[in-house]
């Protein structure tokens, strides 16, 4: 099996996004750096051209949208800090936060995948802001993914930032390598999903997705 079918048959290597024992040995700068010159390359490989006014300044917009945008949440510095405090409210019901925009990129050909995330968890006696729920996801999701190892990725840290197993999480995203290449349905959507805890009984469950519409 080649790389290609791999890619199209949406496997992924681990739970861990695959990187390098020296991914940030180079300075952000130095990244962007090169990454300027060698997407210039690319496009010059394409026959464009780059003394054109809309075009020249390309590659550098790219290289800072790579490494201070969309590709951030490849950085540990990037990822947010979470604070827990008491749950003096004694709220021992699930909390859940729908909607969360998910903006990522496909690691198989780079183009977006874009949705909505839905995560809950039940209070072990610990909260957190809501706004660090919305950050979390937006931290993993700003790097090259695969929709499977995103859920996990989440639901890995919110176990973890709370100190609970009972923690859910639902992704349901568009993929433009399907819409806008290969088979190109522009209708479909990709739903994975992670159940931890309490939420892996059935009537928690059900009630998570309920509130979901789902």
């Amino acid at each position: 099996m080649d790389v290609e079918e791999i890619g199209d048959d949406h496997l992924f290597s681990g739970i861990e996004t695959p990187l390098r024992p020296d991914a940030f040995a180079m300075e952000d700068e130095l990244k962007m750096e090169l990454i300027e010159k060698h997407f210039r390359h690319i496009m010059e490989i394409m026959g464009l051209d780059m003394t054109d006014d809309s075009l020249k300044g390309t590659p550098k917009r790219v290289a800072k949208m790579y490494i201070k945008e969309v590709f951030s949440g490849l950085d540990p510095k990037n990822k947010p800090a979470v604070a827990l405090f008491d749950n003096k409210y004694k709220y021992n019901q699930m909390l859940v936060e729908k909607d969360i925009s998910v903006f990522s990129n496909c690691e198989h050909h780079f183009v977006p995948i874009y949705g909505k995330a839905h995560v809950a968890y039940i209070s072990s006696g610990k909260v957190i802001g809501l706004s660090k729920l919305n950050r979390i996801v937006e931290y993993f999701s700003k790097r090259p993914q695969v929709q499977e190892r995103l859920t996990v990725q989440i639901a890995n840290e919110l176990k973890q930032a709370l100190q609970t197993e009972d923690v859910a999480v639902v992704i349901d995203a568009q993929h433009m390598c399907v819409q806008s290449r290969g088979i190109r349905d522009s209708g479909s959507s990709t739903v994975t999903a992670f159940y931890g805890g309490k939420f892996e009984e059935e009537a928690t469950k059900k009630e998570f997705l309920a509130y979901l519409g789902m």
